[in-house]
C-alpha cells in the first residue's frame, strides 16, 4: 500500500522519514513519498489515485481545499477549517492531527494545562493552535496578526470554543507573561522582536524548525525560557496519522530516532 505527503513545495519534508520509520518498526510493507502538488491540482490528483493508497498527509497550501474532497471530516478538522490528513476507505475521510500534535508536544514538555497564551499568526496552523489551547484548558488567549479577515475568523472560533480571545498588537499584548507562546509565522517574521525577550515566564512553541533554533527560540532559551521545537509537534501529529492510516499504535520512539538521525545529516539540532 502507498501513502505520501502532498504540498508545494514539499521536497524537503521530514514526513517520509517519520512514516517510513513507523512502517519499518511495525513490519508493514507500505511506501511513503513526498509529492509536489499545487493547490489547483489537488482534486484531480486525488481523484486519479487507485485502491492501493492508504492515505495522504497534507501541508501548505492544501489544508483548506481538501474539504472539497472529503465526504466525512473529524471534529478537529471542522473546528479548525484545516485538513492535514486524508484516509482512504469506503469513503474519503479528512482529519486534523495538528491539534493533537500540539497538545502532545506541550504535555511531553511537562505542561498538562495552560491558563494564558499568545498566538502569533492567523493561518491554518494558528487555528489549530487555538483549538489545541482550548483542549489544554486555556481561557485567555491573545492573537497577534495582520490579516484582518483571518483574525475575524479566529475571533469567531474563540466565541464558539468559549475562550476569551483578543486580537492585539504587539505593543498591547503581554506575550512575555503568557504561560505559552505559539509562533506560527514564517521564518524570520519575529526576528526583530526576539531581541525583546528577557526571562520569559512561560513556554515557547515555535512551529518553524528549519533553521533551528530560530532567532526567537535562541533568545528565549538563552534568557532562561523553556522551548519546544516544531519538530516535536511534527513527530506527534505524524504519530496520529500513522494510527489513522494503518490502525496501529505509532512507534514514536523509533520515529523519533529516525528523525534525529536525519536531522543530524542535515546539520540541524536533534529533539
Amino acid at each position: 500500500m502507498r501513502a505520501a505527503v502532498l504540498g508545494s513545495p514539499v521536497a524537503h519534508s521530514l514526513s517520509p522519514v517519520l512514516h517510513r520509520a513507523a512502517y519499518a518498526a511495525l513490519g508493514l510493507p507500505h511506501t511513503y513519498d513526498a509529492i509536489d502538488v499545487p493547490e489547483v491540482e489537488l482534486i484531480d490528483f486525488v481523484n486519479g489515485l487507485d485502491a492501493n493508497w492508504l492515505g495522504l498527509s497534507l501541508t501548505m497550501p492544501l489544508k483548506e481545499v481538501a474539504f472539497k474532497l472529503s465526504s466525512v471530516c473529524d471534529e478537529l478538522a471542522i473546528q479548525t477549517g484545516a485538513i492535514n490528513t486524508l484516509v482512504f476507505g469506503d469513503e474519503l475521510r479528512g482529519y486534523n492531527t495538528d491539534v493533537l500534535g500540539i497538545v502532545d508536544a506541550v504535555r511531553e514538555a511537562g505542561h498538562e494545562t495552560i491558563a494564558t497564551a499568545t498566538i502569533f499568526g492567523s493561518g491554518a496552523t494558528a487555528r489549530s493552535a487555538l483549538v489545541a489551547l482550548h483542549r489544554l484548558g486555556a481561557k485567555q488567549i491573545s492573537v497577534v496578526a495582520r490579516n484582518e479577515s483571518a483574525l475575524t475568523r479566529m475571533l469567531t472560533m474563540g466565541t464558539e470554543l468559549n475562550v476569551t480571545l483578543k486580537a492585539q498588537t504587539l505593543s498591547e499584548t503581554t506575550w512575555l507573561e503568557s504561560d505559552l507562546v505559539i509562533n506560527t509565522t514564517p521564518v524570520g517574521a519575529l526576528d526583530e522582536i526576539a531581541q525583546q525577550v528577557f526571562r520569559p515566564k512561560g513556554l515557547l512553541l515555535d512551529v518553524v524548525y528549519d533553521p533551528w533554533p530560530t532567532q526567537l527560540a535562541a533568545c528565549w532559551s538563552v534568557t532562561g525560557g523553556q522551548i519546544i521545537s516544531g519538530l516535536s509537534m511534527l513527530l506527534h501529529q505524524a504519530g496520529h496519522q500513522v494510527n489513522l492510516m494503518t490502525g496501529e499504535v505509532a512507534p514514536l520512539a523509533k520515529m523519533r530516532d529516525a528523525l534525529n538521525s536525519e536531522l543530524l545529516t542535515r546539520g540541524l539540532s536533534a529533539i
